[in-house]
């Protein structure tokens, strides 16, 4: 082995090869060393001596690990201690370097053993230059090109870091993760009118202000946290070390504040406004993905709940959103499933207490969620389309039900059966035919079917759903406007519709409640179209009847027929029957 000769280890080689090497070894610019099994520095080249600002020669005998920095972490220590015992047989890594100017400078150092010799050869190359020029295209990489602000691609690698726990574990850390998330309200109405420079120009505006905001804040960017443009008009403000829903609230508040001061841009003064989710929570367990789907539902709800507001995550929203997604993509299989059943409620006439007829309402037996009210998913179902098949089953088993009725009590008056139709099933299916084929199929006459809509859907229809209706009731068919007195309440409109039934909204009936006070101004709004539904031929219905006291005030008032849970609560086509043969 050779050591603290101060000669490299080719100086047993013939004199002429080892001059030449020896010259070129002197004269190479790369800055190298030959370095013992020991670490120690056998010879150094004038270019290394140059790149650590001192004379060849005062290098022999030092120790090459502490010249370069080998020893400032475990792991690359320990790759050296390798090289040296012989157990690896190279080392490149990456290493920040004072020049001898005093200035710092980024070396490739790489360690590796000399052919036929026992030694190492050392060599540091200056890759600063290179490292620059990568700085400067991972900044390109990493930035928006018009606002200067982090990108998605840097604000996801940040997110990630964050998350994970050697981030968060570190001592002084709150532990904790927060997440403005933003989108401009009205921002294309701007592009679309002034133009891309002008969007540009805002764009730019709105990344100051809300850079401006997390500094005041005590939130910049050189405290750790984030200011990125994640695409188009949408902003997020990323909060490590965050110490609760207050912070994140408050940070919020002020973007909205500053975001709804004017903004002056090419002669233009411009108001937009901004609709921020917001999104805090403890780290741990946390994921990229989850935050951001956090976040972006909860800026669904600013949006939803009237732009221009800052809307924090609530998991009981969420659960509730989840649920529904969950339902509607479980909504069209379970029809053919036959996770469907139907309940029926008694329509009473208020003179004579006689069932006149029962309303079909379908429920969902879900194998999750147990048996489901319409409500939770008839706005589903229209929304999808499944509600034109589910419709069609509730019709056709409402319609062999109600004829069933029919059979079992041949010498009693027949009751009819009333089915709530949506709008969508007029335009989507041919409404008439169906009903129709279904009432041929199960024998049921025209005259004990009743199909309500909803006012909203009745009033004002034309073309085509106002022929399907005239065509039902041509065909002996009632037509029934459910819920009214809660929509457009366009009177001139009942005259012209081949509308039979009026059900009054649970709305009115409900003042009649109080006993001892009741409501004046609901009876005689129910009494005035109870007169004006007779004077148009139609039948009146009262939905939400709880006590015979309002029974009574309603058949006083002039109302034909009452529903509610004073008469029973919707039940199973067995109980109706039991209902019927008591008369």
């Amino acid at each position: 082995m050779l050591r603290h000769t101060g000669t490299a280890p080719w100086a047993r080689r013939p004199t002429a090869e080892l001059h030449d090497l020896q010259a070129a070894f002197n004269a190479a610019q790369l800055a190298m060393a030959v370095v013992d099994r020991d670490g120690l520095v056998v010879s150094a080249n004038p270019a290394l001596g140059a790149l650590l600002g001192t004379e060849p020669a005062r290098l022999t005998d030092e120790a090459a690990a502490d010249l370069v920095g080998l020893d400032r972490d475990p792991r690359t220590w320990a790759a050296y201690r390798e090289i040296l015992h012989g157990r690896d047989d190279r080392l490149r890594c990456t290493r920040r370097l004072k020049s001898s100017a005093g200035q710092s400078l980024w070396a490739e150092v790489t360690v590796a053993p000399l052919p036929d010799s026992s030694s190492l050869l050392l060599s540091v190359a200056d890759i600063s230059d290179r490292r620059d020029l990568q700085a400067r295209l991972r900044h390109l990489q990493m930035h928006d090109p018009v606002t200067r602000l982090p990108n998605r691609a840097l604000f996801f690698e940040r997110l990630a870091v964050a998350l994970e726990p050697a981030t968060y574990a570190q001592r002084g850390s709150t532990g904790r993760i927060g997440l403005c998330y933003l989108d401009l309200d009205g921002f294309k109405a701007v592009n679309d009118t002034l133009g891309h420079r002008v969007g540009d120009q805002l764009l730019c505006a709105v990344a100051q202000r809300l850079t401006r905001c997390a500094e005041e804040a005590g939130y910049g960017r050189r405290g750790g946290h984030l200011v990125a443009r994640l695409g188009g008009d949408e902003f997020a403000v990323l909060v490590e070390d965050s110490t609760g829903t207050e912070q994140l609230s408050a940070l919020a508040g002020s973007v909205l504040t500053a975001l709804q001061q004017p903004f002056d841009l090419a002669g233009q003064r411009l108001s937009v406004s901004a609709s921020i989710g917001v999104v805090e929570r403890v780290a741990a367990g946390t994921t990229a993905t989850g935050l951001m789907q956090a976040a972006d539902t909860t800026l669904y709800w600013a949006k939803a709940d009237g732009k221009a507001r800052w809307t924090l995550f609530d998991p009981e929203r969420n659960a509730h959103r989840i649920t529904r997604q969950a339902l509607a993509s479980t909504l069209r299989p379970a029809v053919e499933r036959g996770e469907f059943t139907l309940e029926y409620q008694p329509l009473v006439g208020l003179g004579d207490g006689a069932v006149r007829g029962v309303e079909a309402l379908v429920r969902w037996q879900h194998p999750q969620f147990g048996t489901l009210a319409p409500n939770r998913f008839i706005g589903l179902a229209e929304e999808d389309g499944s509600i034109v098949e589910l419709g069609r089953w509730v019709l056709e088993n409402a319609c062999r039900q109600a004829r069933r009725w029919q059979l079992e009590r041949p010498a009693e008056p027949p009751i009819f059966v009333s089915v709530n139709v949506a709008v969508r099933q007029v335009w989507d299916s041919d409404l008439v035919a169906d009903v129709a084929g279904i009432l041929e199929e199960t024998g049921l006459p025209p005259e004990l079917l009743q199909l309500e809509l909803t006012e909203s859907a009745v009033m004002g229809s034309a073309g085509r759903p106002l022929q399907a209706l005239q065509a039902l009731s041509d065909m002996g068919v009632a037509i029934a406007i459910d819920d009214f007195g809660t929509g457009y309440s366009n009177l001139a409109y009942l005259s012209r519709l081949p509308v039979s039934v009026l059900k009054l909204d649970g709305s009115f009936v409900r003042g009649f409640q109080d006993e001892e006070h009741p409501n004046p101004a609901d009876e005689t709004v129910v009494e005035a179209l109870a007169q004006l539904a007779h004077r148009l031929g139609l039948t009146v219905i009262a939905e939400c009847v709880e006590s015979a006291e309002q029974a009574d005030r309603l058949r006083k008032i002039g109302c034909d027929t009452g529903q509610g849970w004073f008469y029973s609560r919707p039940v199973p086509p067995d109980r109706i029957s039991a209902l019927l043969e008591k008369k």
